[in-house]
C-alpha cells in the first residue's frame, strides 16, 4: 500500500499543473449555441419528415396486405370447392359411366340406351375437363396473391423498419436539443428567443429586399380561391397549438401535419409530407404566390409553411414552440406549390 500511495504521489507529481485543471469546456457563446440547437431541431425536423412518410406508406402497405389477404382466402376457398366438385363429379363418373364404351354396349338393353349412356358419359368428361381448367385457374389465382401479399408484408416490415429507425433519431435530436437548451440559465434561454426572432426579422427583410422580389407588391399579390380562403381561415386558427413531431391535429401539429389538414378541411387532399408536397404539387413563381399557396423551406423540403398574404405565412415551427404567424422570407426558401389550379 505505501509502495503504492508513492507511486501514485511520484505520477501526480510529474504531471503538469495544467492536468489537473477543471476539465469542462469553455461555455459556448450564445450564437454558438443557437447554431447548435437549430441544426439539431433541422436534423430532427428531416427525420420527422422521413417518419412520416414511412407511416404513410406503413398505413398503406397494412391495408393492402389486408385486402390480399382477404382475397388469398376467397380464393382458397373456391379451390377447394371446386376440389371437392370434381372429387363428386369422378365419384359420379366411375358409379355410372366408367366402363369402357364396348362394354357398356355388350350390357346395354338397347342402342338407344348405349347412345343415352354414352353422351352421359361425355358430358361427364367434358364437364370434368372443365372443372379441372377452372381449379388450375384458380390455383395460379391463389398463388398470385399468396405472393403479393408476400411481397406487400416484406415491403410492410420494411417501411415499419424506416419508421422506427426515423423515431430514434428524432428523439435523439430532439433530447440534444433540450439538453443543450436546458445548460442555459432562464435570461440565457430569453435572450436566445430574442436572437432567433433578430434572425428571422433579419431574414425577413433580406428577402423583401432580394432580387426575387423586385417590382412586386406582395399587397397586390393573386386573389386566393374558395378553397384557399378556406386553408387560410383553417391554418390560422390553429395559432398558438402546440408542435409535436407526426401530429396532424386537432390539438397539436408539425410542418406538414398543419398544411395537409389545412387544405383536407378546404375539401382538396395533399400529400402528407413537405417532401412529397414539393415533390407533386405544381410549382409556382414566388413573386406569383397567393393565399393558400405552400412555402418549402431547405434544401432538402424539410419544412413547410402556408403563405396568407402581405409577405406573411403561417406554420408550425418546432418542438417547443407553437403555431405561428411569421415572415414568408424568415428561412431559406426552396420554391411555392400551390395546392389547386
Amino acid at each position: 500500500m505505501i509502495v503504492a500511495t508513492a507511486v501514485a504521489c511520484a505520477a501526480g507529481a510529474a504531471l503538469p499543473q495544467a492536468a489537473w485543471a477543471d476539465p469542462t469546456p469553455p461555455r459556448k457563446s450564445l450564437e454558438e449555441v443557437h447554431q447548435e440547437v437549430e441544426a439539431l431541431y433541422r436534423k430532427a425536423e428531416s427525420a420527422t419528415d422521413a417518419y412520416n412518410a414511412a407511416d404513410e406508406q406503413s398505413r398503406l402497405q397494412e391495408k393492402n396486405v389486408g385486402d390480399l389477404t382477404k382475397r388469398v382466402s376467397v380464393a382458397e376457398e373456391r379451390v377447394q370447392e371446386l376440389k371437392d366438385r370434381v372429387g363428386a363429379l369422378a365419384r359420379i363418373q366411375y358409379r355410372t359411366g366408367g366402363l369402357a364404351p364396348s362394354t357398356q354396349l355388350f350390357l346395354a338393353r338397347s342402342p338407344e340406351e348405349f347412345l343415352a349412356s354414352l353422351d352421359t358419359t361425355r358430358r361427364g368428361q367434358d364437364a370434368t375437363r372443365r372443372l379441372l381448367t377452372e381449379t388450375e385457374s384458380a390455383k395460379a389465382e391463389l398463388e398470385k396473391y399468396v405472393k403479393a401479399a408476400d411481397e406487400r408484408w416484406k415491403r410492410l416490415k420494411g417501411e415499419r423498419k424506416k419508421k422506427e429507425d426515423a423515431k430514434k433519431e428524432i428523439e435523439a435530436r430532439l433530447d440534444a436539443a433540450r439538453k443543450l437548451e436546458s445548460r442555459l440559465e432562464e435570461t440565457e434561454r430569453e435572450r436566445l428567443r430574442k436572437l432567433e426572432e433578430e434572425k428571422a426579422r433579419q431574414a425577413q427583410q433580406q428577402w423583401l429586399a432580394s432580387d426575387a422580389l423586385k417590382g412586386v407588391s406582395l399587397k397586390d399579390a393573386g386573389t386566393a380561391t374558395t378553397e384557399g380562403r378556406r386553408a387560410v381561415e383553417f391554418a390560422t386558427a390553429q395559432i398558438g397549438k402546440n408542435y409535436v413531431w407526426g401530429a396532424v391535429g386537432p390539438d397539436t401539429y408539425d410542418c406538414s401535419g398543419l398544411t395537409s389538414r389545412a387544405w383536407a378541411t378546404a375539401g382538396r387532399g395533399i400529400p402528407r409530407t413537405s417532401q412529397e408536397q414539393w415533390r407533386q404539387l405544381p410549382k409556382v413563381d414566388v413573386k406569383d404566390m397567393r393565399p393558400g399557396d405552400l412555402i418549402i423551406y431547405f434544401s432538402d423540403a424539410s419544412h413547410v409553411a402556408m403563405y396568407v398574404g402581405d409577405g406573411m405565412m403561417v406554420h408550425a415551427p418546432r418542438p417547443g414552440r407553437q403555431v405561428t404567424m411569421a415572415g414568408a422570407g424568415s428561412m431559406p426558401i426552396l420554391g411555392v406549390v400551390r395546392p389547386t389550379g
